[in-house]
């Protein structure tokens, strides 16, 4: 029986890719970087900020000092800009408070850094009793790292097989993988519908509506 649910944040809740991307080309526009188109960005994000930094700069520029500069303007630009475009994607809220009213417990285990999935989480589902909600933290490697999952069941006092993962890329399967716990996969975020079924979710959904006649609530 589901008795938790863990969502991914990024291309699972909430459509991010806009403002992700929007602050990146301007950090990298600030240290003399050439820019991405938007729709690239899907496919950058996914593994924690400095691994989207890794990936954005240019051939021969990957270089960890070039990643912390391009980090210290992202940091402040995000901060500032990180709900102008961002959306949580339809049906997400019902999802969400029908899974509250039946009782379930819910949390977020993202690869986004702690402070700003945190900020979102409070910004765009306040009315939302999140058991937990985790983000990148410093010395806890990032997912497909299961420490994340861990975490999560420890804090909510379920057991693996009565909990349920539902996030947007291969990534996100790999993490539920790695933890020894089932997962829905959605088509409507990030990545592609063949790098989720690489992974043989239980399920993969186009849709949150989906998910509530999955789980008949």
């Amino acid at each position: 029986m589901t008795e938790l649910i863990i969502f991914d944040l990024d291309g699972t809740l909430l459509d991010t890719v806009a403002d992700l991307a929007n602050s990146t080309n301007f950090a990298l526009c600030k240290c003399g970087f050439p820019a991405h188109e938007i729709a690239t960005y899907r496919f950058f994000i996914g593994n924690g900020i400095n691994k989207l930094f890794e990936r954005v700069l240019p051939e021969g520029e990957k270089t960890e000092e070039n990643i912390l500069k391009v980090r210290s303007y992202f940091l402040d630009y995000y901060g500032k800009h990180n709900a102008e475009f961002t959306t949580p994607y339809d049906g997400i809220l019902e999802l969400l408070q029908r899974l509250q009213t039946a009782g379930l417990k819910m949390a977020v285990a993202s690869n986004k850094y702690q402070q700003a999935t945190e900020k979102l989480i409070l910004n765009f589902f306040p009315e939302i009793k999140f058991i937990a909600v985790l983000g990148q933290r410093e010395n806890i490697p990032t997912k497909p790292d299961p420490t994340i999952v861990e975490d999560i069941l420890s804090i909510a006092g379920v057991e693996r097989s009565n909990s349920l993962y539902i996030g947007d890329s291969g990534v996100d399967m790999q993490t539920a993988q790695n933890a020894g716990i089932e997962a829905i996969g959605v088509t409507w975020g990030f990545r592609l519908r063949t790098e989720l079924e690489a992974f043989s979710p239980k399920y993969i959904v186009n849709n949150p509506y989906e998910i509530i006649t999955l789980l008949s609530i």
